[in-house]
């Protein structure tokens, strides 16, 4: 058993790297035997893996289809994004009013992270950080629910996060944003508070977008050159 549950720990964190990091382009379909070959791990953690990444919104089930990667397109970049304006501004917000001197000062001592532009090694890290970032911003409320709401949510945003990072180097206008919002909410200004992180996500939107727009071909190219391989294993399996 225990074999079992490393197998789909490795099966889910394989995958969930390749998809975030777009080695799995968005539209990809997802034929379990090719992936157990690939992987050298069996289709019961492959799916396993699968049926944990479809919760987390980065893989859809397709009837009669199976899985496919989870599409990005303006539509879903929009809706993401419209959902972390409503959770992020009521969190700094509420942070600003009910936040311990403590927490808050903890916080500002976790916005002093960036990445290395081009580095891929250390977008996976920056975003970790990132995330927990904002989920202590979220904790600082005392709210619970919004904190579990807003983790939900950051991992599944993990992808389009990854991809506005190679667009261009923004890993200072990042650091120095996050320290802007913590000296907000120190000083217990909850209208600049608000203010900044509306700006900060309708920046990241935009360069989300601009990187989509790039991006698109290269994945509708890697979209037919995957589903080739795919549909070459299952014949010879056949």
């Amino acid at each position: 058993m225990e074999i079992d549950e490393s197998l789909s720990e490795k099966a889910y964190r394989i995958l969930n790297e390749k998809i975030v990091t777009c080695q799995l382009s968005p539209g990809n379909r997802l034929a379990q035997s090719y992936l157990s070959q690939q992987m050298g791990i069996g289709l019961t953690p492959i799916r396993d893996a699968l049926q944990r990444l479809a919760l987390e919104g980065f893989v859809e089930v397709i009837p009669r289809h199976g899985y496919i990667v989870t599409k990005i397109d303006v539509a879903y970049v929009a809706e993401i994004f419209e959902m972390r304006q409503i959770l992020e501004q009521a969190s700094v917000g509420l942070a600003t009013e009910k936040g311990v001197d403590e927490d808050l000062e903890t916080i500002r001592k976790m916005a002093d992270f960036q990445y290395k532009f081009k580095k891929h090694d250390t977008y996976l890290d920056f975003l970790q950080r990132n995330a927990n970032f904002h989920l202590a911003i979220a904790e600082a409320t005392g709210n619970f629910r919004l904190v579990n709401t807003l983790s939900r949510l950051l991992v599944e945003m993990t992808r389009v996060f990854h991809l506005g990072l190679d667009l261009r180097d923004s890993a200072d206008e990042m650091r120095n944003e996050h320290i802007m919002l913590t000296d907000a909410l120190l000083s217990r200004d909850t209208n600049q508070a608000v203010n900044l992180v509306k700006h900060q996500i309708d920046t990241s939107k935009s360069r989300i977008i601009e990187a989509l727009n790039n991006n698109s071909r290269m994945w509708k190219k890697a979209q037919g050159r995957e589903r080739l391989r795919s549909e070459i294993f299952l014949r010879r399996e056949d």
